[in-house]
């Protein structure tokens, strides 16, 4: 009970005798559910390991360092740069080359496990019990996700190939950060609203606009694009290599378990090909070593890499040929969409926004190529094979300029195309202009601006002061009986 003091007033409890505050059992399943989702990650890639390590007819060591190597490939899918002490030179070499299909094992998960805490937590206020805020979510999910990684990290370190510490202590937050934050964002209804009050006004209004939005769009279209005609090229090389890409398939090992290890390691590597292949098609291409390059105008230097189903579709050494100066039509065709996405649907924009638009579409579709450039390169080694991949500062660079120069006037002439018969006509219309994409709204606009000339403005009347009524007395209602009598008396017939 409470203690009352001598005025009257209730006295208040010291902390030393409040009672003890009751944890959120919605905040515990966050943690542990972030938990499990490395611990899946983990499972899987332990489970795929050991099979390869069982059917292998020459394993190297024991089941522990088979487990080993699977926490470092769990950390490497992060992003974490592993190191090969086992070399011919003695010296230790990186690997930091990611597969960016395994990438998406760890980001799947984590970002399940925040959505499922989300649900978890509304359901647990629906009941009566806390409701957690999308803060606590993503904070307990991702300190449960970070303490299962570094354990990871501390157990990778005994085996064949640990991970780099100062690697794996940013990378892992990284993406586990991004991932919780995506499924937090998606399952609290996606609400963007608008800046806080610090921000200042000019900011809050200039991010408002939407041709920002369209930006957004126009260069995710872009870099959609350079990614499938990506694939496209090395499709095609693939089918035109076909020999030489089975004859490296075969001569690597002759044991099914050891040539189905491979086949996993190049579906993992079809991302990476397929920004390979976008790089190659806007330019700059990509490193195969140091000297090597491969770019449509030809392949310079020989290529340091091993013997690789998925490298033996390189074009020849030495110079070009028509078939591989083709492949510059790729970024032309993302320029293109870039400057078709950018413009917006019949509104009164000058050719100035539309152009502003379209080079902000083109700046995003330079800096997600740039990322993804970056993403997909690394080292394999520390001499010759030190920088495998394309550069990404300069794939990024050639994608925005490739689409600036070739967004920017079609979106300009796709706008002045769309708003032609308003400006050409003088309002007049011929067949059925008038129900064209975009022109019925601009046609509307130019009549109602020419028709306020016309039209008297509004007079306001002067509103007449309140009557007064004198109040009616009541009618005298008469009885039902003395009613129905009367109405008898006036139906009965004459005698």
């Amino acid at each position: 009970m409470t203690q009352v003091t001598e005025r009257g007033t209730p006295l208040q409890e010291s902390p030393r005798h409040a009672a003890p505050r009751r944890r959120s059992p919605a905040a515990a399943a966050c943690v542990l559910g972030g938990a499990v989702a490395a611990g899946l990650g983990l499972g899987f890639l332990a489970v795929l390991v050991i099979v390869l390590w069982i059917s292998s007819p020459y394993p190297d060591s024991g089941p522990g360092g088979a487990l080993h190597l699977a926490a470092g490939l769990w950390l490497m899918a992060h992003g974490t740069e592993l190191v090969r002490y086992e070399t011919l030179s003695g010296v230790p070499a990186p690997v930091g080359l990611v597969p960016l299909l395994l990438v998406a094992l760890p980001v799947l998960l984590m970002r399940r496990a925040a959505r499922l805490g989300s649900a978890s937590g509304d359901a647990a206020g629906a009941e009566g019990d806390e409701v957690l805020p999308a803060g606590a979510v993503f904070s307990a999910v991702t300190c449960g996700y970070l303490t299962v990684g570094a354990f990871a990290t501390v157990y990778a370190a005994g085996g064949p190939m640990p991970a780099d510490p100062l690697s794996a202590a940013w990378h892992v937050p990284l993406v586990a950060v991004l991932a919780a934050a995506g499924g937090v964002w998606a399952a609290k209804g996606k609400q963007s609203g608008p800046l806080p009050e610090w921000v200042p006004g000019s900011v809050r209004r200039a991010v408002a606009r939407p041709r920002y939005a369209l930006a957004l769009r126009s260069g995710a279209a872009g870099v959609l694009v350079l990614l499938g005609g990506g694939a496209l090229l090395v499709g095609i090389s693939l089918a035109w290599h076909g020999p030489e890409v089975q004859n490296s398939f075969l001569a690597l090992t002759g044991v099914w378990s050891g040539r189905f290890a491979v086949l996993l390691l190049a579906l993992a590597l079809i991302p990476n090909a397929m920004v390979w292949g976008a790089a190659y098609g806007l330019g700059p291409g990509f490193a195969l070593g140091a000297g090597a390059v491969a770019t449509p105008l030809g392949l310079e230097g020989h290529a340091a890499l091993p013997r690789f189903p998925l490298l033996a579709a390189l074009p020849a050494p030495g110079p070009g040929s028509p078939l591989t100066w083709a492949a510059l039509g790729l970024p032309v065709a993302a320029g293109l969409v870039v400057g078709w996405f950018a413009v917006r649907r019949a509104r009164e924009v000058s050719y100035g926004e539309t152009a502003l638009t379209a080079a902000l579409g083109a700046l995003v579709c330079g800096l997600a190529m740039a990322g993804l450039a970056a993403a997909s390169a690394g080292p394999l080694g520390s001499r010759m094979l030190a920088g495998v991949g394309p550069v990404w500062w300069a794939v990024g660079g050639a994608a925005a300029g490739w689409t600036l120069v070739l967004a920017v006037p079609l979106a300009v002439g796709v706008q002045v195309w769309r708003t032609r018969p308003v400006r050409s006509a003088g309002g007049g219309v011929e067949g059925d202009a008038w129900h064209d994409s975009g022109v019925r709204e601009l046609r509307w606009e130019a009549l109602r601006r020419a028709a306020e000339p016309l039209v008297a403005p509004a007079v306001e009347m002067p509103v007449a002061p309140p009557v007064v009524v004198a109040p009616v007395e009541p009618v005298p209602v008469l009885p039902v009986a003395v009613v129905g009598a009367r109405v008898l008396a006036r139906r009965r017939p004459e005698s």
